[in-house]
C-alpha cells in the first residue's frame, strides 16, 4: 500500500544532501521501544518527534498493513531525510511538520482524532548536533543559533547579547542547573561589551577560562543546554504535549516517552503520576529504563537516555 503524505516542506536555509550526513543518527533504545509500544496491536500510532526517522523506521516494521503511522518532526531539515527513508516502506504512513506539542494540528493533518500509541524522543538527533551551522554543540565552530525550527526566530546569539546578567543567571542556572550560573553570565556581559559573542566556540572559551569543569563534563554543557531549551521553549512544550496527550489517545494505548536530563524526565515522571492518580491508567516502568553498557558502549550520546512508559485504562 502507498504511503500517505500529509506535511508542509520549505528549504531549510542551511539544508545539505541527504548523502552528507550518512550514517543516520543512531535510534535510542530501539528495543525497549518496541516492547513497550508494542506496535503489532494497534491501528494508529504517533511518533511525535520523529527526527530522521529511526525510531519510526523500527514501528514501521512491525504494524500491520491496517495500521496507519503518524511521522511528526518540528525540524523541516530532518523531517526530509526521514521522509525519503520511510516512503520506501510498503506501509500507511503520514508525515507531519509541527512541533510535538500541537497534537491538534497533528491529528486535523493526519485524520486521525485517537492513537493507540505515542512515542515522544525528546532527545536531538546527530544530524541537529553534527551539523556546525545549528550551533547546538561547542565541539565545533558554529554561529550561536540552536533553534530547532525555521520556524523560530529568537537564537541564542541574541540570547547571549542582549538579555540582562540577572536573566542569563537565572536561565544558566534554572535550565542547566548549573551552580556557577552568576560567574557565568558575569563574564558573559563583560565579554560581550568589548564585542558580541557571535560562535559556539567564542562562548564555550569565555565558560572554560572560568575553571567552572564538573568531572568529565565539558563546563559549557550546562550552559548550552540551558541556552537550547530557553531558545526552543522545550520544558514549556513538553508541558504542553503531556497536557494535551490524554484527549488524543485511544483507550488502551500505551505512551512512550524518552528525555534525556532531569528537568524533563521530572516532567514526565509527575505527569505519569498525576495521570495514574486520577486513575486513567497505570505506570508501566516503577523505574525508568536505561541504555544497556553494550548500547551506551556503541553510542554514547545514548548514556543520559531514560525511558518512562504509560498504558491509559481500556475501556469497561
Amino acid at each position: 500500500m502507498s504511503s500517505v503524505i500529509s506535511a508542509r516542506y520549505m528549504t531549510w536555509a542551511f539544508e545539505r544532501s541527504l548523502v552528507d550526513f550518512a550514517p543516520v543518527h543512531e535510534p535510542v533504545m530501539v528495543e525497549e521501544v518496541l516492547e513497550a509500544l508494542r506496535p503489532e496491536k494497534g491501528r494508529f500510532f504517533l511518533d511525535a518527534t520523529c527526527g530522521t526517522g529511526g525510531h519510526s523506521l523500527a514501528i514501521a516494521e512491525r504494524i500491520s498493513s491496517e495500521a496507519v503511522l503518524v511521522s511528526n518532526d518540528w525540524d523541516r531539515s530532518v523531517l526530509e531525510i526521514a521522509k525519503e527513508r520511510l516512503l520506501r516502506q510498503n506501509k500507511q504512513i503520514v508525515i507531519t511538520n509541527f512541533n510535538f506539542a500541537s497534537l491538534n494540528n497533528i491529528s486535523a493533518a493526519s485524520g486521525i482524532r485517537k492513537f493507540d500509541g505515542v512515542l515522544a524522543d525528546l532527545g536531538l538527533s546527530s544530524f541537529q548536533l553534527d551539523d556546525p551551522r545549528r550551533g547546538f554543540s561547542f565541539q565545533s565552530e558554529g554561529i550561536l543559533d540552536m533553534r530547532m525550527s525555521d520556524f523560530l526566530s529568537l537564537t541564542a546569539r541574541e540570547l547571549v547579547n542582549t538579555l540582562s546578567e540577572q536573566e542569563l543567571a537565572r536561565i544558566i542556572s534554572t535550565y542547566g542547573e548549573e551552580k556557577k550560573a552568576r560567574r557565568i553570565a558575569r563574564a558573559i556581559v563583560k565579554r560581550r561589551a568589548k564585542q558580541p559573542i557571535s560562535t559556539t566556540r567564542e562562548l564555550a572559551e569565555i565558560i572554560e577560562k572560568l575553571g567552572v569543569r564538573r568531572g568529565r563534563i565539558h563546563p559549557a554543557t550546562r550552559t548550552f543546554q540551558a541556552l537550547r531549551i530557553a531558545v526552543n521553549d522545550e520544558l514549556g512544550n513538553l508541558e504542553r504535549f503531556l497536557s494535551n496527550l490524554p484527549q488524543f489517545v485511544a483507550p488502551g494505548a500505551r505512551v512512550v516517552i524518552i528525555s534525556f536530563h532531569s528537568l524533563e524526565d521530572r516532567l514526565v515522571k509527575r505527569a505519569f503520576k498525576a495521570w495514574a492518580k486520577e486513575k486513567k491508567g497505570r505506570v508501566l516502568f516503577k523505574k525508568p529504563l536505561r541504555p544497556s553498557k553494550e548500547e551506551v558502549s556503541r553510542n554514547p550520546r545514548a548514556r543520559s537516555a531514560k525511558l518512562r512508559s504509560f498504558i491509559f485504562e481500556s475501556e469497561r
